[in-house]
């Protein structure tokens, strides 16, 4: 039984990552329940954990250097997985400078008193938005990191590189990996599958941007969290980065064609023109995770969607 530290615990990928960790680990959990989306959101996330003898839940923010200090030193965390950030690509035009208190200036909190104390192993959870505007498809993890068009974007590729340099200092085993737009059950209400879906449901408007063709490699949240475990234990030295996506680009339209299918009802369609800081495509290469991670992502987007839309269906209906 490891203790792990999982910071943004809280959120969409912390709670589900908690409950899987919590089978046969002791995890600890920072999260400040920031107001970026309704914090009971995230105290509902966690309404099956939080009272588990394993499980303990620390309110705090990780740019409070001297909280993350005391975290440290009195619980002597082995393992690190940081997923905690400010996210979004267009909140990010509006505050850069949150973004880089938060996804820089916090991960180095984190990162140097991982090195002080000794932790065993880092996991940074990085994002497919690193690659920016990237030419080449599918995005692999050496291709180089000059196109980010977005300070979220930035502040992840700031992110990964302390990561490189605290490995190297302080020689702890450090994985930054790589998300391709994460979906499924308890999905943030800013991201756009469950946007749509709950504008749709309410026989509302959505709004798409472009000419509906841009395209993602949707993850469902399953196949994430076998990756980031299977990234702990992985055996390493020094930093690698591991891309964790579906290797199957949707285009905008067929997404909402989809959730069409998979919620019984007609979307309502305005379109608006391109936005700043969006990318037209992402899409992982997954040579490298499947071959060293045995990573293999198991949903296909259909699938994937329909067990979303019973769950945000259950949900409206109370």
């Amino acid at each position: 039984m490891a203790k792990i530290l999982v910071t943004g615990g809280a959120g969409f990928i912390g709670s589900h990552l908690i409950e899987s960790l919590l089978e046969d680990n002791e995890v600890l959990c920072i999260d400040d329940f920031n107001d970026f989306y309704d914090p009971k959101l995230k105290e509902d996330n966690l309404t099956g954990v939080i009272k588990r003898e394993n499980f303990k839940l620390i309110i705090g923010d990780i740019t409070d250097s001297r909280l993350v200090n005391n975290v440290f030193h009195k619980e002597n965390p082995e393992i690190v997985i940081h997923l905690a950030a400010r996210a979004g690509v267009r909140p990010s035009l509006e505050d850069p400078w949150l973004y880089e208190k938060v996804n820089v200036s916090g991960t180095l909190n984190l990162l140097e008193a991982s090195g002080i104390t000794g932790v065993k192993k880092f996991i940074f959870g990085s994002s497919s938005s690193v690659y920016g505007v990237n030419n080449k498809v599918p995005f692999k993890e050496d291709d180089t990191l000059l196109n980010p068009v977005s300070p979220y974007a930035a502040s992840k590729i700031a992110g990964e590189a302390y990561c490189n340099t605290y490995s190297y200092i302080f020689g702890i085993p450090l994985i930054s990996l790589r998300f391709f737009t994460v979906y499924g059950p308890r999905q943030r209400p800013d991201l756009a599958i469950r946007k749509f879906a709950e504008l749709m449901l309410r026989g509302k408007e959505i709004t798409l941007f472009g000419n509906g063709q841009s395209a993602r490699d949707y993850t469902f949240i399953d196949d994430v969290i076998k990756g980031i475990k299977a990234s702990l234990e992985y055996p390493l030295k020094g930093h690698e980065v591991f891309n964790l996506g579906n290797s199957y680009p949707i285009e905008l339209i067929e997404l909402v064609e989809m959730l069409e299918e998979g919620l019984g009802v007609k979307a309502k369609i305005k379109w608006e023109k391109d936005q700043l800081g969006d990318v037209p495509v992402t899409y992982a290469d997954l040579e490298k995770s499947r071959e060293l991670l045995g990573y293999k992502p198991e949903y296909h987007i259909k699938d994937g969607l329909q067990v979303f839309a019973k769950w945000i269906k259950q949900l409206k209906n109370g």
